[in-house]
């Protein structure tokens, strides 16, 4: 039984480590630590292998407490009971706990509801439209998180990221905000600003 949970704690392991590149930018905004945020970046292609193995090691988990025991005829008696990390009820929590943490980079998003905001435009033809190359991001998460910190400064109208094309395409108001402070905004998230198309 002991065996068993360690299968247990080797799953809830990779289940975390399958997200702690989606989860870091969460914790740099939570803990006002922003250039933390692509810590974890170099565990992306690892991912997939990741969450493989830990769905193969809670599988065999669950196949090895839902498995029939055999039955040992003996005369001894025997109320030994499965402590509660050894239970079918910790296993659920633990497979429960590993979907959540599997799924992460699909619901971030909820973490940065608040970033949205009402810009005044005093000049509509004074806006400048910028498209940013951008180092670093893996996942949905990381969008969030880039989109989240470079709406805080002044003059910004409109971000929109993408991890897959490596960009950012931002619409500012020159007059409250320049480009630099754009790019360093981008930079102190611990994502790096590669080049600019204006």
């Amino acid at each position: 039984m002991k065996k068993n949970t360690h299968i247990i704690g080797a799953g809830l392991l990779t289940a975390i480590a399958s997200s702690l590149c989606c989860i870091t930018p969460i914790l740099a905004v939570v803990s006002g630590t922003a250039g933390i945020a692509s810590t974890f970046a170099w565990l992306e292609p690892f991912r997939p292998y990741l969450i493989g193995f830990t769905i193969l090691v809670l599988g065999f988990a669950w196949f090895q407490k839902l498995k029939p025991q055999k039955k040992i005829v003996c005369d001894c008696k025997t109320d030994e009971k499965d402590s509660f990390f050894q239970s079918r009820l910790f296993l659920g929590i633990v497979t429960l706990f590993a979907i959540i943490m599997t799924a992460f980079p699909y619901y971030s998003s909820v973490f940065y509801s608040g970033s949205k905001k009402n810009v005044k435009i005093a000049n509509t033809a004074a806006m400048q439209t910028v498209k940013l190359g951008i180092e670093g991001m893996t996942c949905h998460s990381c969008e969030n998180h880039i989109e989240h910190t470079v709406n805080e400064l002044d003059g910004i109208i409109n971000i929109k990221s993408s991890y897959k094309n490596g960009t950012a395409e931002i619409e500012f108001d020159p007059s409250k905000t320049s480009l630099e402070e754009i790019k360093n905004t981008v930079n102190k998230t611990g994502y790096s600003v590669s080049n600019t198309k204006e």
